[in-house]
């Protein structure tokens, strides 16, 4: 009879259970709806793809396809590493990447800095909305508008052959310029969309802190270094480990029209290097080992950088 009673109990905080689900399901039904759209596109467009890494192992054929194709392991891998254009392929990618993490980043949250000291809400919103568009140009215009000014017969060096004698400036053929050129495409199109995330962690710094602290007499100087950037360390450092991680990763819309023959030495990036093997070689197995080492690389940095926040006692990524 207990056991009978216990059965019995069980069956039924099994029912209402279920019946709370279903409840909660209901309520929640649009918010699911919502949400749809989203999940579908992740699943879709970036986890159905995985599959996709299979073909870094492989000898791949479209004719045989990705089960009959031949398995070689890691032969795409040990024939990337010995490739003589590994190292400069390297040092370029890296180099590119801490340029854009050196100045691109810090220039975001300057910006922020300097947008949340704005305090007409008039101005504020028209500079912000200035600064956004460039985000919502392609980079074909973005390229195209550098091309007119930094051109070999664009505006600067039609100016400079009138004021030094004739004498050209080559930026867009020149290794010396091609990374500060890329800098500045990068910092005038995404830096003012870049300030959105840091903008909504100024809005939550409580306006108490500014209050007590002009009763203490501190200026706007003193408001930002100890209450502001202390106030957004948290995303700040949450964002920088997000860049880490694509680290190994260089706009290749950017890089690919920016690219010529001329400073090919310093432009060609993995992004590149994946283009010529994989579109224009047909070497899909080997661009796809090579975009697997890109992103595996990415996930330990990644893993690193959040280890030493959280041991400074920071919130991390997880």
């Amino acid at each position: 009879m207990a056991v009978t009673s216990l059965n019995k109990q069980s069956l039924g905080k099994r029912t209402v259970s279920g019946s709370l689900k279903k409840q909660s399901f209901r309520k929640h039904l649009w918010f699911y709806l919502l949400a749809a759209p989203g999940v579908v596109y992740f699943l879709l467009f970036h986890y159905v793809p995985m599959w996709g890494v299979l073909l870094a192992f492989q000898e791949y054929s479209p004719y045989k396809g990705v089960f009959q194709s031949e398995w070689v392991g890691f032969d795409h891998f040990i024939r990337f590493f010995k490739d003589p254009a590994f190292f400069e392929l390297l040092k370029n990618t890296l180099l590119l990447s801490f340029y854009n993490l050196f100045f691109y980043f810090p220039f975001t949250i300057l910006l922020s800095l300097l947008l949340n000291e704005v305090r007409s809400t008039l101005v504020k919103r028209f500079v912000q909305t200035v600064v956004y568009l460039p985000h919502f140009v392609s980079w074909v215009i973005i390229v195209g508008i550098t091309f007119i000014f930094f051109g070999p017969s664009g505006v600067l060096n039609h100016y400079f052959e009138m004021w030094f004698d004739g004498k050209n400036v080559p930026f867009l053929m020149s290794n010396d310029w091609f990374r500060p050129m890329m800098v500045f495409q990068q910092i005038w199109k995404d830096a003012g969309w870049g300030t959105i995330i840091f903008m909504a962690a100024l809005a939550g710094i409580n306006p108490e802190l500014y209050e007590a602290a002009k009763v203490d007499g501190a200026n706007r100087w003193h408001n930002i270094v100890n209450i502001t950037l202390p106030g957004i360390r948290s995303t700040i450092i949450v964002l920088l480990i997000l860049r880490l991680g694509s680290i190994l990763d260089s706009n290749f819309q950017q890089v690919f029209l920016m690219w010529n023959t001329f400073n090919e030495s310093v432009s060609n990036v993995f992004d590149l290097y994946v283009y010529k093997v994989g579109l224009q070689r047909f070497e899909f197995s080997f661009s796809v080992a090579v975009g697997l080492f890109n992103s595996v690389v990415g996930l330990i940095l990644i893993m690193i950088a959040n280890y030493i926040a959280k041991l400074f006692k920071e919130d991390g990524i997880f």
